[in-house]
């Protein structure tokens, strides 16, 4: 996640107009069976959290399995933090052994859900040790010990979760790779890292097109000297060239593996994995996150914010290579022994029921998903939810950057029968683990905001110099205190980890995001700083614009940029996605023209965009991001011309041309 240092002065905060007064608490009956009953409950454990958060997270930890027990919780000089110190455990033998070993062996740790054939795989704890075993051993036959670095480049495959606890189970530290990125980007990545080994697919299925994962690590590698060794796992069954010596079938791997292989003990901060995220000055930051803290908060989270049940079915949509699918998709989830589904394709492969369909068939009980994914489902249209049964849903959650309240509301309605609590829950990639969202039995939720802290965490809205604003204005957010999944260095960089993270705000670590706390403490994020609009002295959150247009009952998706004004300073420009029915039938021009009024009415004149653009699709990263530098470039200079190599859709910026030329 990028961040930036605001150039304006430290009085000059964040206005904020937006408000939303509706709150939703949670049913009786869904608090009755929560880990957290009341809000009562949550505010006495929070305030014991905060009041002694080394006896709090002391407490989390022992809930884990342990090979020798830690001397101190925190050693902590600003901003090297070590979380259980001298403490050893393995996190692969968390997430399997102790669930394998015990009560839960024949319970299905992952159901997996292939695109092209309709394939599905149920994988027990016990079957998911056995593969664990082989493949960790597979990789010490070829010579990986603990501290080499191995990429992992896959698609959603079961093979791709086998490959991180293979890892962690060996102390080989992990770096994903999303299976989309391109031949530079993996070279770039497997060459800071100086990896020894990269795991990867002949190819994988994405929309019923294989996407050749093999070729593309070939032509990577020929710019990344480090790499000795190539595991293929054979999915599209595509003849791809292997490379004698270098290349190895993963089944033939494990076939020659022996059976068993213990978990290595690590010490709490050794690293667990690299995984790399974009960075101001283009070059990716490596964040490395060690064992035990991160072990602790992702278990911890993943129990209390999604309620986790015995006989739960838990699909969280992201894909494993983002820091979503690390915590929240394979460490989190198999820590607390529950049944992860996985899902290899796309949301509207083969239609758009595609996600519907799975929840009714395999009886989803927790649904995790981003808000662009719920903005998308809203333009489909309501019938292709309407047709499934959802009946199984308990709790929805939804991740990677603010949600809309009408976005919020339709999620609630039309997914969760207007009965299934929402988390709305805010982290970053250098976080590890959640840091923001209801406790969903104890915590009343207001559409669009994360809410309130998760046990043990800090947060602040603060001016630049560090002091607390005002409830309801508006300024930077930090956390004041360490807690134990943040990263803790940019891998080969510690002076950029320190300049990046804690110099912005004295003494705090800074997330880069504005946010404002409302009278009930309640957070409500506003967008990155970076991509805040001065307009006419006034420095206003894109999200707060954005939120507004999409109330609008035209409009499904939004994206709100400045452009420099000779008056103003900045002008704001919006782009705009309609729904499918206004797009062929309005009057476009006239449409602009009630949107700014719009705006005006929902915020104020000061938001009223300058200029409105109608395009079909936006432009987004592959985890779901709207990449407003694009839309910035575009609304500044006609063109586009930045880094575009973590782009979802090309097609999009087409469709962006062809609308500016028009």
């Amino acid at each position: 996640m990028s961040q930036a240092s605001p150039t304006e002065s430290p009085d000059q905060n964040l206005q904020s107009s937006l408000r939303e007064n509706r709150i939703f608490t949670p049913s009786a009956a869904f608090a009755a069976e929560a880990h957290v009953k009341s809000f009562a409950e949550y505010q006495q454990k929070y305030a014991h959290s905060i009041a002694d958060p080394e006896a709090f997270w002391a407490e989390a930890a022992r809930e884990l399995d342990w090979f020798a027990p830690w001397t101190r919780v925190l050693d902590w000089k600003l901003p090297e933090a070590k979380w259980f110190v001298d403490g050893k455990l393995n996190l692969c033998h968390n997430c399997v052994d102790r669930h394998a070993l015990g009560a839960r062996a024949e319970k299905t740790a992952l159901l997996w859900v292939g695109e092209p054939a309709d394939e599905v795989r149920r994988i027990s704890y016990r079957e998911l040790h056995e593969q664990v075993q082989r493949a960790a051993s597979g990789l010490r036959s070829l010579g990986i010990q603990k501290g080499d670095r191995v990429a992992i480049y896959m698609g959603m495959t079961p093979e791709l979760a086998i490959a991180l606890l293979a890892c962690a189970r060996i102390g080989a530290v992990h770096s994903v790779i999303f299976g989309g990125f391109a031949a530079s980007a993996i070279a770039d990545r497997v060459n800071d890292a100086q990896c020894v080994a990269i795991l990867t697919q002949d190819g994988s299925w994405r929309r019923g097109n294989e996407i050749p994962l093999k070729t593309t690590v070939d032509q990577a590698l020929e710019q990344a000297p480090s790499v000795k060794h190539v595991v293929v796992l054979r999915r599209t069954g595509s003849a791809i060239p292997m490379q004698a010596g270098r290349d190895h079938w993963w089944h033939e791997l494990l076939a020659a593996a022996q059976p068993v292989c213990a978990a290595e003990p690590m010490d709490a901060e050794d690293p667990l994995y690299i995984l790399y995220t974009s960075g101001t000055t283009g070059k990716p930051k490596g964040l490395v996150h060690t064992t035990g803290g991160y072990g602790v908060q992702t278990y911890l989270t993943t129990k209390y914010i999604f309620d986790l049940r015995e006989d739960d079915v838990y699909w969280c949509t992201a894909d494993i290579g983002w820091v979503t699918g690390h915590s929240y998709v394979v460490y989190g989830p198999l820590a607390n022994g529950a049944t992860v589904m996985m899902y290899e394709g796309a949301p509207n492969y083969p239609n758009f029921s595609r996600f519907w369909q799975l929840i009714e068939e395999h009886k989803v009980t927790i649904f995790y998903t981003a808000p662009t994914a719920i903005r998308a489902f809203m333009q489909w249209g309501n019938e292709h939810v309407e047709r499934h049964d959802l009946s199984s849903l308990r709790l929805l959650g939804t991740v990677g950057e603010p949600i809309n309240p009408e976005a919020w509301m339709w999620y609630r309605e039309k997914i969760g029968g207007g009965r299934c609590p929402i988390v709305d829950t805010w982290w970053q990639t250098e976080t590890g683990g959640i840091m923001v969202a209801p406790v969903p039995g104890a915590v009343p939720a207001k559409p669009g905001s994360a809410t309130l802290p998760f046990f043990g965490i800090e947060p602040d809205v603060v001016d630049r110099s560090g002091k607390t604003v005002p409830a309801g204005s508006g300024g930077l957010l930090v956390v004041r205190r360490p807690w134990p999944s943040m990263a803790r260095t940019v891998y080969g960089d510690a002076e950029r980890y320190k300049k990046t993270y804690w110099s912005d705000v004295p003494g705090c670590y800074f997330t880069g995001d504005g946010a404002r706390r409302d009278a009930d403490g309640y957070l409500w994020l506003m967008g990155r700083v970076d991509d805040v609009i001065n307009v006419s002295g006034h420095r206003l959150g894109t999200m707060e614009v954005e939120s507004a247009l999409v109330a609008h009952p035209k409009v499904t998706e939004a994206a709100v940029v400045g452009r420099p004004d000779e008056l103003k300073g900045q002008a704001i420009v919006a782009f705009v996605t309609l729904d499918a029915a206004t797009a062929v039938s309005e009057s476009l021009d006239a449409l602009k023209d009630e949107l700014k009024r719009w705006v005006t009415k929902e915020i104020g004149a000061l938001a009223r965009p300058e200029e409105i653009r109608f395009t079909q699709v936006l432009p987004k990263t592959r985890s779901g991001k709207i990449m407003r530098r694009l839309l910035r470039e575009l609304a500044t200079t006609g063109h586009i011309s930045g880094d575009t190599t973590t782009l979802e859709d090309f097609s999009a910026l087409a469709k962006l041309r062809e609308n500016e030329e028009s």
